[in-house]
């Protein structure tokens, strides 16, 4: 019954959150709210209702800034990692669209098993080259639709396309350490906290312009909606990982890209061509490899030290 519910878990919160991508690429196409305001709204209320429902549970909030290690750590996650990727994730799909933004996610294995391989000054394993030849060749076919001729996308949503991959790794990388000694949901919930209020310094947030605009229906319905369900899928994707595997989960998000092209087929007439569609599958597939063959070299590792123990 656990396992059923972090599959459960899994598959509502990777839903969940290719639907906010979608909300976010309506709100930039029909308000004239900027990216830095919208992330800005969007982290920092995040962070605020996360770290609300901890004080509801009787959580200290405040201990991990009791030690300036940690403290250090998180200030750098939220601004480099938190920020980062969803900074970058919002500007991709200003840029091009919610697909497209969703899929270039799945380039981060790429960074994190080139970090490895330059860290341990070995090149990657055979399992890691093949998936990493398998997902550039269905990001070739995303952008291309098979014509290198056909650039389909900006060069200047490639360069955010790249820097959501480079956070994204990032993202899962650095926190390592700081997510095993804290709170899952405080270290989200601050780090959120902290983005939306850097952001929000440095791009002049409080200025009323764009204030005025959340007095349409329309537009606040739409922030709270985004806000509530991705507060939600965050929950549901971290609590998930109590109950099932790492493998499991990276298979089971595939659904995210996929829910993402359905919606937005169905709500903005977003439709990917045929070899977009095949490069969308290998993407999906290698980076899957790429999970399954880690997990396995893992898996090997530990039997080997159980037998020599």
């Amino acid at each position: 019954m656990l396992r059923l519910k972090g599959v459960m878990m899994i598959v509502i919160g990777s839903i969940l959150w290719g639907v906010t991508g979608v909300i976010v690429e309506w709100l930039l196409v029909n308000t004239h709210l900027s990216t830095s305001f919208l992330l800005t709204i969007r982290l920092a209320f995040a962070g605020i209702f996360l770290l609300a429902f901890l004080l509801i549970s009787k959580k200290d909030i405040m201990s991990v800034w009791k030690t300036p290690s940690w403290r250090y750590q998180l200030i750098i996650f939220s601004i480099v990692g938190m920020l980062g990727i969803q900074y970058t994730f919002v500007a991709a799909i200003e840029e091009s669209n919610a697909v497209f933004a969703t899929l270039l996610q799945f380039s981060a294995p790429i960074f994190v098993t080139l970090y490895v391989s330059l860290k341990n000054k070995k090149f990657p394993p055979q399992y890691q080259m093949v998936g990493i030849a398998g997902t550039l060749v269905g990001l070739y076919l995303l952008m291309t639709n098979g014509s290198l001729g056909n650039l389909l996308v900006s060069p200047i949503a490639i360069f955010w396309g790249v820097g959501l991959g480079l956070t994204y790794a990032f993202y899962i990388l650095y926190p390592a350490r700081l997510m095993a000694e804290w709170s899952i949901l405080m270290i989200v919930g601050w780090a959120m906290l902290i983005g939306g209020v850097v952001l929000g310094v440095i791009s002049g947030a409080w200025k009323p312009d764009e204030w005025l605009l959340l007095t349409q229906d329309h537009a606040a319905l739409m922030i709270s909606v985004l806000i509530t369900l991705g507060t939600i899928a965050y929950v549901l994707f971290l609590t998930s990982m109590k109950y099932i595997s790492a493998v499991e989960a990276s298979i089971l998000s595939s659904l995210e890209p996929l829910s993402v092209m359905l919606i937005s087929a169905i709500w903005l007439g977003t439709v990917l061509q045929s070899f977009q569609l095949i490069g969308v599958l290998l993407m999906i597939l290698f980076v899957t490899w790429l999970s399954i063959g880690g997990r396995k070299i893992n898996l090997g590792r530990k039997n080997t030290k159980s037998l020599k123990s």
